[in-house]
């Protein structure tokens, strides 16, 4: 099924715009910056640009907090009459080592509060790349942890994890979910702080 949208997962606010929880929104500024799209529009409680051409793609950044992109995902799955199916998330995953990816067709939210919401409003049937944001020191909080922005010695893995994933994204839109992650799912070797 052909991908008509790209959701990229974070919370709202300038005061969360560099933490772990919102790489997704990254790659969706990423993608816009590639595709030269200039203005973001607000509709169905999200931000949206969106790329025409033949195969018309709608970035979204979903403007409630993360534990509530749910709602939004319906909504503008309701309102665009797109399937979960058509809807590419991309969002952060603590399981994952930092700069890894993990792109899949479907399946469950993990520990991820923002995929359990759109798991619980849409189902299971959307495909999903996960942003591993995992770093070498451990966290005693982990809501703390993934509001926090990324340590100093992070920040070049992250920033090529995020042209990666944008990459990787672009594959999934021109080959297929599938085929897009038998090249992207590789383990990322990162090199410790």
């Amino acid at each position: 099924m052909q991908i008509a949208a790209v959701v990229g997962l974070g919370n709202p606010g300038e005061e969360y715009a560099d933490t772990r929880h919102n790489v997704g929104f990254q790659v969706a500024d990423e993608l816009a910056r590639r595709w030269r799209l200039l203005s973001w529009r607000s509709r169905y409680r999200a931000r949206l640009a969106r790329r025409a051409g033949g195969n018309s793609t709608i970035l979204v950044k979903p403007q409630a907090y993360m534990n509530l992109s749910g709602d939004v995902f319906a909504l503008f799955c309701e309102g665009e009459e797109v399937v979960p199916a058509q809807c590419l998330v991309v969002g952060d995953d603590v399981e994952l080592p930092l700069g890894q990816l993990r792109l899949r067709a479907s399946g469950g939210p993990g520990t991820h509060n923002g995929l359990r919401s759109i798991v619980e409003a849409a189902g299971e049937g959307f495909p999903r790349l996960r942003l591993g944001i995992r770093g070498a020191r451990p966290w005693e909080d982990l809501a703390e942890y993934v509001l926090a922005p990324f340590e100093e010695s992070e920040r070049e893995t992250v920033s090529e994890m995020i042209t990666r994933a944008a990459d990787c994204v672009e594959a999934a839109l021109r080959i297929g979910v599938s085929r897009a992650a038998t090249q992207f799912n590789q383990v990322a070797t990162v090199a410790e702080p």
